[in-house]
């Protein structure tokens, strides 16, 4: 990467976060000549496709930037927005640099829409990754992995490098500096958000959606050393707030600096969560795509697509709030979105068990007016350090 100034650092950033034309990736298929497949929110095996020479490619929507014409006629007007800007993009040529599309199980309407791509895109690679709910490795482990092994010899027959050990290894490597990367910048902004304010940290992560992950290394690691080295970052009056429900249909930047602006520091979030799917470290010694496959089961972030057996709905949100000293939680989903908003009821309940404070608020991602989420915003950030005051 050659910018290293944070401003330009940063609007790069941006760039790539508006790319929604995929012109990075364009650049790069022309620079390799390999395969880029793209993937919906939440989850995709990057570290299968990386090691396997393929670009991945996340995709989550056009935010504010495109308007839906085409898309629109492919959904009813009762489910999410993510589906229709995904379409639109797809039938103006924008996804056309892609060799392939995975869809995650996420909901009903992504599977639906991996169902319409079939049609659309034959002779492409269109798989729907039916992951595993049973955790025992005999069962679901052995599933994933057959699934993981499926998609190898797809991408094989369409022009991919066979999936070799070593080959996954250095990719898992890769992946576990990254992951540590993008954790220790939540980790930052947990201490100090001053220094890694979210309309920042959002579009950076949003980057690496759509460049080599190598690349997207250096950003964070150009990213982090210019915030710790900015004096003038300092410290506001502002309350700490967690934000839940953003995990599939991200939203806009603009609603983003609109809680920021109305007084609140945003210390964790659901935004991005391919970044921080798998908590920790992959190992590299062993099989290694075992390793992956273990590390899908047993140490996965708990989440809305995945069933929780060990303990109640909500009680991981709880403690993601303790541990980021945050005043209260903010329920933050697109509307219409099944998981999160099935999951809030449970969740609200375990909030409210704890005595933590929360409001809640709907969005799509082409929001364009955001007064109201401000003021709304505002008023909770107000009664939060009124509360911790007088507490």
């Amino acid at each position: 990467m050659t910018t290293t100034a944070p401003e330009g650092l940063l609007e790069r950033a941006e760039r790539l976060y508006r790319d929604w034309r995929l012109g990075a990736v364009h650049e790069w298929k022309a620079r390799t000549g390999g395969l880029a497949v793209g993937f919906m929110p939440v989850y995709a095996p990057r570290e299968v496709l990386h090691a396997m020479g393929v670009l991945p490619v996340g995709l989550m929507g056009a935010g504010d930037d495109l308007e839906i014409i085409r898309g629109d006629a492919y959904y009813q007007s009762y489910i999410c927005h993510i589906p229709r800007s995904t379409m639109e993009m797809a039938l103006n040529g924008s996804f056309d640099c892609l060799d392939g599309m995975l869809f995650p199980a996420i909901c009903d309407v992504i599977r639906n829409l991996s169902g319409i791509w079939k049609m659309m895109f034959a002779g492409k690679v269109v798989r729907y990754l039916d992951v595993p709910q049973d955790f025992d490795p005999a069962m679901g482990g052995r599933f994933w992995r057959k699934e993981l092994e499926g998609l190898c010899d797809e991408l094989v027959a369409h022009g991919a490098k066979p999936l070799e050990p070593e080959a996954l290894r250095r990719s898992l490597g890769v992946y576990n500096t990254h992951r540590r990367l993008v954790q220790g910048l939540y980790d930052l902004r947990r201490e100090q958000p001053w220094k890694v304010p979210t309309h920042e940290l959002y579009p950076v992560l949003r980057a690496g959606l759509v460049i080599p992950v190598e690349e997207h290394v250096e950003m964070l690691r150009a990213y982090r050393a210019a915030v710790e080295a900015d004096a003038s970052r300092r410290p506001m009056d502002l309350a700490r707030v967690v934000l839940t429900g953003s995990f599939c249909e991200q939203p806009p930047l603009g609603l983003i600096k609109s809680l920021e602006r109305a007084g609140c520091y945003v210390v964790d979030d659901d935004f991005v969560q391919v970044h921080r799917w798998i908590r920790h470290d992959v190992p590299t010694t062993g099989d290694p795509l075992d390793a992956l496959v273990n590390a899908f089961l047993h140490d996965s972030i708990e989440h809305p697509t995945r069933w929780v057996e060990k303990e109640p709905k909500g009680a991981d949100l709880v403690e993601r709030v303790k541990r980021s000293g945050a005043g209260g939680v903010v329920f933050c989903a697109p509307s219409f979105c099944d998981p999160a908003l099935l999951d809030q009821p449970m969740a609200v309940a375990a909030v409210e068990a704890a005595g933590i404070p929360w409001t809640a608020f709907k969005y799509a991602e082409n929001t364009g007016q955001f007064q109201v989420i401000r003021e709304q915003a505002g008023t909770f950030a107000d009664s939060i350090q009124l509360w911790s005051a007088v507490s």
